[in-house]
């Protein structure tokens, strides 16, 4: 059985698996995979009967080129000689069927695999801080007891927790009046910075193929057994059809639009933004973070989405300098607008080298930007995600089958793909809503760089 994607084939890296086990291993329990980790050596395991079982059927097929060879010519007992056909066909026949299962379920177990890990990646699962945005840890801003984005989104009649929790259960949110022309705000003002540095703008569709998502690194569950995707039911006529998932990020659909495709590779980097609904089962699954927009079900975010070149890679581990030495100009690329856009905001921030338990499959490396949430201050210090990037080098396009299309008679390659939050709508309009906040004139200041979307208005007030 051939492992794919719809109708395009899978193709994990055996071969280096086998060459590596050791250090598969390691990246197993380093990735927080530790269920996995006897699952390189079964690969391993499996390359290994296949290539004896290879070495054992040559002796057979050589003896088959023999009597066919005999059977154009005039010699030799004719009978004999199928007899001697029939069997050792019906032996190499069972011999390819034992090896495309050992091979089917190498890769099958192959691709349960997190990514391989850079060497700039902490293993300590602390995160490394790599520097600040508006904000001097010498001199640190303070902030009313009352800056909650909750409190304020209720009293300004911005936001209205319990009609959507009438509506569509916990987790749910409406934006009202001047929250909901924040967010479309916010959602131009990152298109139109990332499309200043060379990006295409995208509209992708919110619904995707399960099989496309697991491709990505999102499965029905994680490696804690938490539900990460909410999956459509489907009716019973379409028993047996592939199933669809509600995007839980446009890096699904986004990745997908190369699926099965060859990229020329004069037309590298291809540079992607695009807006989408996000649908995530998991919020408030581990008790935290449950109050207000920090955490929720339905959201608007703007991601960027690139394809890189990367050197042709065989059983061999790559140099990692060359290996990403065009993932990684975009993965910074993608830092720094994330940079531009968060410090034309306003907002305190600090940028974080992510721990390699923090991972997740896909990526190899990823850096996280934290903003300052006054209403955390009891928790991480004040400190929460608003963006984040990752190079995931080729994991998802493998699993694609994305390929970069080069030379007749050159190696195959798979390009790099790079993915990064251009806003995340409603944890940035939550840090806008705290860190604007003027206690005593009971008003929200709009961030200048946004208020050219907004009519000009300056501040949010009472009503």
């Amino acid at each position: 059985m051939k492992v794919v994607v719809g109708k395009h084939l899978q193709r994990p890296q055996l071969g280096q698996i086998l060459n590596n086990v050791e250090l598969y291993e390691h990246n197993t329990l380093v990735r927080n995979y530790q269920s996995h980790q006897d699952v390189p050596r079964r690969v391993a395991s499996n390359v290994v009967q296949m290539a004896e079982l290879d070495h054992r059927m040559n002796g057979p097929r050589r003896k088959m080129k023999e009597l066919q060879k005999q059977m154009n010519s005039s010699g030799g007992d004719r009978d004999e000689i199928v007899a001697q056909m029939k069997s050792l066909r019906q032996e190499i026949e069972d011999s390819e069927v034992e090896y495309r299962d050992l091979k089917s379920a190498a890769s099958e177990m192959a691709l349960l695999l997190p990514n391989l890990t850079s060497v700039d990646t902490p293993t300590n699962n602390e995160p490394r801080l790599r520097s600040y945005i508006n904000y001097d840890p010498e001199n640190p801003p303070t902030y009313s007891t009352s800056a909650d984005h909750s409190i304020i989104g209720e009293k300004l009649r911005l936001l209205d927790f319990a009609s959507a929790s009438m509506a569509a259960g916990w987790g749910f949110y409406y934006l009202l009046n001047e929250a909901a022309l924040l967010e479309q705000a916010l959602v131009q003002y990152a298109f139109s910075i990332a499309r200043k540095h060379g990006w295409s703008a995208v509209a992708p569709p919110s619904l995707v193929y399960s099989h496309m998502a697991g491709a990505c690194g999102f499965r029905p569950r994680d490696q804690n057994d938490e539900q990460q995707i909410w999956q459509v039911a489907q009716p019973e006529r379409d028993a047996g059809k592939p199933t669809r998932s509600l995007a839980a990020t446009a890096e699904i659909p986004l990745a997908a639009l190369y699926a099965g495709k060859s990229i020329r590779q004069e037309d590298l980097p291809i540079k992607l933004v695009g807006s989408s609904r996000c649908f995530r089962a998991e919020a408030g699954a581990r008790g935290v973070d449950t109050k207000g927009l920090y955490r929720v079900h339905e959201f608007t975010k703007v991601e960027m989405f690139a394809w890189t070149d990367c050197p042709a890679t065989g059983d061999e581990l790559p140099n990692e300098e060359a290996w990403t030495e065009h993932s990684s100009k975009i993965f910074y690329e993608m830092v720094n607008i994330q940079t531009e856009i968060l410090s034309s905001l306003g907002l305190p921030c600090r940028v974080l080298e992510m721990p390699s338990s923090d991972l997740g499959a896909s990526a190899y490396r990823k850096i996280d930007i934290e903003a300052m949430f006054p209403s955390r201050k009891k928790r991480d210090e004040g400190w929460g995600e608003v963006t984040s990037v990752s190079i995931c080098t080729d994991y998802q396009s493998r699993r694609l089958d994305t390929k970069i299309q080069e030379a007749s008679g050159s190696r195959k390659k798979y390009p790099h793909t790079v993915n990064g939050t251009a806003m995340a709508v409603p944890r940035v309009l939550a840090a806008i809503l705290e860190n604007g906040w003027r206690e005593q004139e009971g008003c929200v200041v709009i961030p200048e760089v946004l208020r050219g979307y907004m009519g000009g208005m300056e501040k949010i007030g009472p009503r």
